[in-house]
């Protein structure tokens, strides 16, 4: 399965909680929601939002939007009923948190295993842990994985860290085994939502390390992580004149073509071919 075919420039956090917030979330033009059941919910909401969650889910209305739910982990008194109460309405995906190794994902795998409807349902890990980041490879190999979120505040903490600088490695281990695993790795919130210049910034650098998109606390995020992680014009015209060139150096017996004064190989042409999948990918999501 080809994970990644699905765009995630924005992937929202919504309360599990607020009705009102996930009424809204179906008009938004967000590539993918997580509906949050755990740090968004305080513990006396728990029972009624992953009861209002399943309702909602259930219902539909979400259209072509990745929908990723965020349960309680397991550790904890609210996780297996959370799983419970969602598996009738047939997850797309569990987001677990705090993921330390690949033994909890095979635990939450085990449980998807015996519960109808959640045969094609697909596991992503919130990395923010040390423990995590350090065996992010084994984590991504789990079976049913599809996903890397970057818990950068939870990270933060656990490091002692300040500053943005000081996730790099974190941030490289992690997208290093999602491409060697062929997962999804979206990075981290921004957490100051009125900071447009900001966040940016913050897109470019995810966007220029590899990232697939950003996670997003708020709806007036979204503009900017869709255009900072879509192909540009530019990229889509630079696409479809390196594959042309290519193509013609081929059929003159050639193995290399010239555009812009710069070399063209094949795996440049792979790399044009997929910006020109993912634009297409995202024009067709956004007539959904």
């Amino acid at each position: 399965m080809d994970h990644r075919a699905h765009p995630y420039r924005s992937v929202l956090y919504i309360p599990g909680s607020k009705e009102r917030a996930l009424d809204k979330a179906k008009t938004l033009p967000v590539d993918a929601i997580i509906f949050d059941l755990e740090d968004a919910v305080t513990p006396e909401e728990k029972p009624a939002a992953r009861a209002l969650l399943a309702q909602t889910l259930i219902a539909g209305g979400f259209g072509a939007r990745a929908r990723i739910v965020r349960i309680n982990g397991f550790d904890t008194p609210w996780g297996d009923d959370d799983l419970a109460a969602i598996a009738a309405a047939h997850p797309q995906a569990i987001l677990l948190p705090k993921v330390n190794d690949a033994a909890d994902i095979a635990g939450l795998a085990a449980k998807l295993d015996t519960l109808p409807g959640c045969a094609d349902t697909t596991i992503w890990a919130m990395m923010e842990t040390p423990i995590g980041i350090l065996n992010a490879a084994q984590i991504a190999a789990a079976p049913r994985m599809a996903g890397f979120v970057m818990g950068t505040n939870d990270l933060a903490k656990d490091l002692g860290s300040r500053n943005r600088t000081a996730m790099i490695t974190s941030l490289q281990l992690c997208l290093l085994a999602a491409r060697a695993h062929g997962l999804v790795c979206v990075d981290g919130v921004y957490n100051a939502f009125k900071d447009d210049d900001g966040l940016t910034a913050e897109c470019a650098e995810g966007r220029d390390m590899g990232m697939d998109g950003k996670t997003l606390i708020h709806p007036a995020q979204i503009a900017i992580a869709n255009a900072a992680f879509a192909p540009s014009d530019a990229d889509v015209d630079l696409a479809r004149r390196q594959i042309e060139a290519f193509d013609a150096a081929v059929a003159d017996g050639q193995g290399v073509a010239v555009v812009d004064g710069k070399i063209v190989e094949n795996l440049h042409v792979e790399t044009a071919r997929a910006t020109l999948a993912k634009a297409d990918a995202i024009a067709k999501l956004e007539v959904a």
